[in-house]
């Protein structure tokens, strides 16, 4: 940026969670994304898992975007788990995608997580980021959901 379209007092800083900021970037981002591409805006979803108890068993969050679905977070209580409660969070995500039109569906997994779970319900991988705390690896997967439907 040239100094004539800066201000003299412009500025940069850091700090924590900026709630203000984010719903600008948000805003923002959003508002430009539809402009490149006409897929509108993205809406947020979730699917909750509870027990006989009524107590949540585990979760999944995520969006979908135009013809895209993207799982954020999934997570199972630790005394659920191997009980099939991820496979049917993400059957039932899988399945309001192709709800709401979706052809495609996104999700990452550390590999100290689960990225073998994805690739069982044909999620294949894309890429890799390394550099993860601990030697890790950040693992993103893919799979086609089939045509999305108008």
């Amino acid at each position: 940026m040239s100094a004539e379209h800066e201000p003299a007092t412009a500025s940069l800083r850091v700090g924590g969670q900026d709630e203000e900021l984010s719903k600008r970037l948000d805003r923002e981002l959003t508002e430009f994304n539809k402009r490149a591409t006409g897929a509108g805006e993205p809406a947020e979803f979730s699917v909750r898992a509870t027990d006989g108890r009524g107590d949540v068993a585990g979760g999944l969050t995520g969006w979908f975007w135009g013809t895209l679905c993207a799982v954020d977070m999934l997570w199972v209580r630790e005394d659920q788990r191997h009980a099939g409660w991820g496979t049917k969070l993400m059957r039932e995500a899988e399945a309001e995608a192709r709800r709401r039109g979706c052809a495609d569906m996104i999700v990452s997994s550390f590999t100290f997580q689960a990225p073998d779970f994805y690739r069982r319900l044909g999620y294949r991988e894309t890429g890799r980021t390394d550099g993860i705390p601990g030697g890790h690896q950040d693992v993103h997967l893919h799979k086609a959901l089939g045509p999305a439907r108008p």
